[in-house]
């Protein structure tokens, strides 16, 4: 019977490799399913013959509590993009000046699957484990997952560790499906094959993932050079040997007009495709030049994704109507006939202020162009003129605002109008909803609709009731919808917030013109609110990025009376109002009061991110090497700091060192 499982095993492997990846099965469905039956059969009968890698693990079952994090081994970079020939012309002479070479570079063009970048590593011929790219550095293994896609191989022959990465995807049919089934049993519609396909890879239970109908193609055989592959073709070729599924559509092309004729074949095709596409990444084929061609902070200058222009359709312009922000600025929106566009349902579009609407001359009742790429806002293009019937309605700005019927002024300095009203209920409520963001207060649970409905409800009508709601928590839970557990996670999120450092409450507070950036110098020059608000103009436009306009803003800001009351209750509820230096959460560092410098590029960090997280852990970041410095990290390109150092006897890091350490 053992030898029946592996015979089962192995013919049921082949039958899957000629059904996905040949897409030329061999056996009909009614005997690969009766080959399936029998194996689950003998591997319940022969529990000690189990293989976590078996063809009947692919029907999915496993679930997990959460999903575990993993370090790449080699950072799942992300792309460059070009929006046009130029753009492309411009990287071609890029790599040109690179290599010092006249002649036409040989670039392998593939089609940009809309999907999600995955990685899989497989040891002694067996997946080892997939993982989403998460940040580039660090992502989820998924692997319960992954094993359902029947594309891919559970084992192969090559006995070698190596990692192959790809993008799973959803084809169009399986998507049209779900969404049907989903309609059917009045479930939320999935906007576009991509957001299907995340959802369906990060699914607890896998036996879920494996009814979606997922697929995955290969791109990236990592470290292929040892195995013998010096191509981007010949490793994707290679890849192809081993098992695995690969995009036929790619094509090497000799120089950039080449390439370029690829792309305009290929945005004809792009409708025609069992799959969704978001453009074309070119790459150099030849991997033994990549080292020397180098690498951005966050990107290889090897290679470039190409994407296709922004979308655009016509619609009809049924109204428009007028929102207020937390600053009462009042901004006309466009109501629109709901339309598919770049994956996604729209019924509205930011028509922005008076001057653009009359601008482009918009009427009520004007079909509309309207344009949207990926998950940029949708924007009203232009209206279509010779549509025009005479009907149309001229658009008239708010004189009065929409929500509380207060006096409506325009800024002229900015073409925007506002309420003046300073108790307008919008104001308050996008007031909270800013406060409790995640760029904020980051308060878990305080979003958008659940601030509306408090404030209606009547439990929060100003920023301090945030920290007030636990007592009135009894009657809350009461409310549907606010449940106990869901009112003391929110309870806890508000609790929590109280100690966030002065930059956050900075932030949170609106200060005009005072963003997040801005919010951190400030917090960190004068260190606890009260200095602050007390600061000179002087001693503010004496820090640098701090502007005249900004500095007049933030004494605006502390000069209002009832902006000091705000702050004075806020203190009284308990919120933190000083700086903290993050280091004060670490007992002890490899970086704490060592004199560290940064020289090179590093491709995990941008060089102002790696000097912030090396203060936030207690180091003084210099300039310039000195006998005093501890440590030099050097990146790509480090120029003579490297040399000097060396002859100082200082520690050198290089990145991965540094990355070990921060670990």
């Amino acid at each position: 019977m053992k030898e029946r499982i592996y015979e089962l095993r192995e013919l049921l492997n082949r039958y899957n490799y000629e059904y996905y990846v040949l897409e030329n099965p061999t056996v009909s469905d009614y005997e690969f399913d009766s080959l399936l039956r029998e194996l689950i059969n003998l591997e319940e009968k022969y529990p000690e013959c189990f293989d976590p890698n078996s063809p009947t693990q692919r029907v999915g079952g496993q679930v997990v509590d959460a999903f575990e994090k993993i370090k790449h081994k080699r950072l799942m970079l992300s792309l460059g993009n070009a929006f046009n020939d130029e753009e492309l012309e411009d990287f071609d002479r890029k790599i040109k000046e690179a290599l010092q070479s006249n002649g036409e570079i040989e670039y392998m063009c593939e089609l940009k699957i809309d999907g999600l970048a995955m990685s899989i590593e497989y040891v002694d011929g067996k997946m080892n484990y997939g993982a989403t790219r998460g940040n580039g550095l660090e992502g989820e293994i998924v692997t319960h997952n992954i094993k359902t896609i029947k594309s891919i191989p559970l084992n192969v022959e090559d006995t070698r560790t190596f990692e192959v990465r790809g993008e799973v995807y959803m084809p169009k049919k399986s998507f049209n499906k779900l969404n049907a089934i989903r309609k059917g049993n009045g479930e939320t519609l999935f906007a576009n094959p991509r957001n299907a396909a995340s959802g369906s890879v990060r699914q607890m239970d896998s036996a879920i993932a494996a009814t979606r109908g997922l697929d995955m193609f290969m791109y990236t055989y990592v470290d292929c050079e040892q195995f013998g592959c010096h191509k981007q073709s010949e490793a994707l070729d290679e890849l192809e040997k081993k098992g695995f599924k690969t995009n036929p559509e790619r094509r090497v092309c000799n120089g950039i007009r080449e390439v370029i004729e690829y792309i305009k074949e290929y945005t004809l095709k792009r409708d025609s495709l069992a799959y969704e596409i978001d453009g074309i990444v070119i790459k150099v084929n030849d991997i033994d030049l990549h080292d020397l061609i180098g690498y951005t902070m966050k990107t290889p200058k090897w290679a470039i994704a190409y994407k296709f222009p922004a979308m655009e359709v016509k619609t009809k312009l049924r109204d428009i109507i007028f929102t207020v922000g937390r600053t009462g600025k009042i901004t006309p929106n466009a109501v629109l006939d709901p339309v598919l566009v770049a994956g996604s349902t729209v019924s509205r579009a930011t028509l922005h202020n008076e001057d653009f609407v009359l601008g482009k001359n918009i009427k009520i009742g004007d079909n509309v162009i309207i344009r949207k790429a990926g998950d940029v806002i949708p924007e009203v293009v232009r209206p279509v003129l010779e549509d025009r019937s005479g009907a149309e309605v001229d658009f008239v700005m708010a004189s009065v605002c929409p929500v509380c019927g207060g006096k409506v002024e325009r800024n002229g300095e900015e073409a925007a109008h506002y309420c003046v009203n300073e108790h307008c209920p919008a104001k308050k409520i996008e007031g909270m909803i800013h406060f409790a963001s995640k760029g904020a207060m980051d308060i878990d649970g305080l979003g958008e609709k659940v601030v509306e409905e408090l404030y209606n409800l009547g439990y929060v009508k100003c920023i301090p009731d945030i920290y007030k709601l636990s007592e009135c928590a009894g009657e809350l839970m009461k409310v549907d919808g606010y449940g106990a557990k869901s009112v003391n996670n929110l309870l806890d999120a508000i609790e929590k917030s109280k100690f966030n450092s002065l930059e956050r409450l900075l932030f949170a507070l609106g200060v005009d013109g005072v963003g997040s950036k801005t919010s951190k110098v400030l917090a960190k020059r004068f260190e606890n609110i009260d200095a602050l608000a007390n600061a000179s103009f002087d001693e503010l436009v004496a820090i640098k990025d701090i502007g005249d306009v900004v500095a007049r803003s933030v004494m605006s800001f502390f000069m209002n009376e009832e902006n000091l009351r705000l702050i004075n209750e806020l203190k009284s509820l308990g919120l933190n109002t000083l700086y903290l230096n993050n280091n004060v959460s670490f007992k002890e560092t490899a970086f704490k009061n060592k004199n560290v410098l940064v020289t090179g590029t590093l491709n995990s960090y941008k060089r102002n991110e790696v000097k912030d997280l090396l203060e936030n852990l207690g180091a003084n970041v210099l300039s310039s090497v000195s006998k005093n410095l501890d440590y030099l990290i050097v990146g790509s390109e480090p120029g003579s700091k490297l040399e000097k150092a060396k002859k100082l006897g200082i520690t050198i890091l290089d990145e991965e060192e540094f990355l070990d350490l921060l670990k």
